[in-house]
C-alpha cells in the first residue's frame, strides 16, 4: 500500500496527494496526519490536490473528515490547487467541504493559516487582558 507523504514546513503540515486515493490509503492518511499533528503541535494542514484530475464523493468525504480531525486537534485545514473541473464536480456531488478553507496555491494557503493564527493569538491576548471583575458585574 502506498502512503501519502506528510511534510512539516514550520508550523504547517503539507500533504501533497499525487496518487489515486483508495480506501485504505485514505484511512492511513487520516491516521498518519492525526499522529503528526499531535507529535509536532502544528496548527495548520495544507492539502495540495493539484495532481488530482477528478474527484468522487469518497475523496470529498475524505477531505471533510481530515478537516474535522485536524480541527479537533487544533489545526486548520486549507485545500489548495483545486482545478475548476474538480470544484465543479464537488458542487455537483453536493459536497460543501464544511470546515475546509481553500486557496489557489500552497503560498496562499500558508498565508491563510498564518492570518488565522494571528487572529486567534490576538483573541487570546484580549482575553488575558480583560478585567475578570468586569465580566462578573455586567448584566
Amino acid at each position: 500500500m502506498e502512503r501519502v507523504p506528510v511534510l512539516k514546513i514550520g508550523d504547517i503540515l503539507l500533504v501533497s496527494i499525487q496518487l489515486d486515493m483508495e480506501d485504505q490509503t485514505a484511512l492511513q492518511l487520516q491516521e498518519d496526519l492525526a499522529d503528526r499533528i499531535v507529535a509536532t503541535g502544528c496548527h495548520g494542514v495544507i492539502i495540495d490536490i493539484t495532481a488530482l484530475d477528478i474527484v468522487d464523493s469518497f475523496v470529498g468525504r475524505m477531505l471533510s473528515t481530515i478537516a474535522a480531525i485536524s480541527k479537533v486537534l487544533d489545526a486548520e485545514t486549507v485545500v489548495v490547487g483545486m482545478r475548476p473541473a474538480v470544484a465543479i464536480t464537488l458542487v455537483e456531488l453536493g459536497l460543501s467541504l464544511n470546515g475546509i478553507r481553500t486557496a489557489l496555491n500552497v503560498e496562499r494557503g500558508m498565508e491563510l493559516i498564518a492570518a488565522s493564527r494571528e487572529e486567534t493569538d490576538d483573541w487570546a491576548v484580549d482575553l488575558d487582558e480583560a478585567d475578570p471583575g468586569q465580566a462578573a458585574t455586567s448584566t
